[in-house]
């Protein structure tokens, strides 16, 4: 039986993980703790605010995150500039030379891989490619909107009734 098209995609982000699994072994980086630094480098110096933002985590995860990223050498805190209560977040120069490195193990294997599609299809895979991005975005945004219009329906309904039963009480003069 032919693998359906996902479990395909679900493949490749398997291999993915288990190659960063491999790469990262005997340091102290993580698949979250390189996201926040690929965040940095593309942003620049951040607060620890952004960066939540940009790396879709609590503003307690990050500060754990930077943290460890901090004990491991690969970030600083600093002074924000212009808010004397915030601090930015910034590489070190051996995480800038850390994620040159990966920038450059990404171009190879981006390489790599594009060399084993026929150059007559690599357009169309590139573009299949983001069509299949693009869509898969729209669901997991969708299913997320979904999911908190539940969860914040459930809340509602359960302090409506919470409400009544007070009421109820206050009536009955029971406790």
């Amino acid at each position: 039986m032919e693998p359906l098209f996902v479990d395909r995609l679900l493949q490749i982000a398997d291999l993915f993980q288990k190659d960063m699994t491999r790469a990262f072994a005997g340091t102290d980086l993580t698949p979250t703790r390189v996201h926040l630094l690929w965040a940095l480098q593309h942003a620049g110096p951040s607060t620890q605010q952004t960066l939540a933002t940009l790396c879709e985590v609590t503003p307690r995860n990050i500060t754990a995150l930077v943290d460890a990223l901090e004990h491991s050498g690969h970030v600083r805190r600093t002074p924000h500039p212009s808010d004397r209560r915030a601090v930015l977040v910034e590489l070190t120069p051996t995480a800038v030379d850390t994620m040159a490195r990966m920038q450059e193990e990404h171009a190879q294997l981006n390489e790599t891989l594009l060399n084993a599609i026929a150059p007559d299809d690599r357009a169309t895979v590139e573009r299949g490619l983001a069509a299949v991005t693009a869509h898969l975005e729209t669901l997991v945004t969708s299913a997320a909107s979904a999911q908190t219009h539940t969860q914040t329906q459930a809340q509602t309904h359960t302090q409506t009734q919470t409400q009544a039963q007070a009421q109820t009480q206050a009536q009955d003069g029971t406790p």
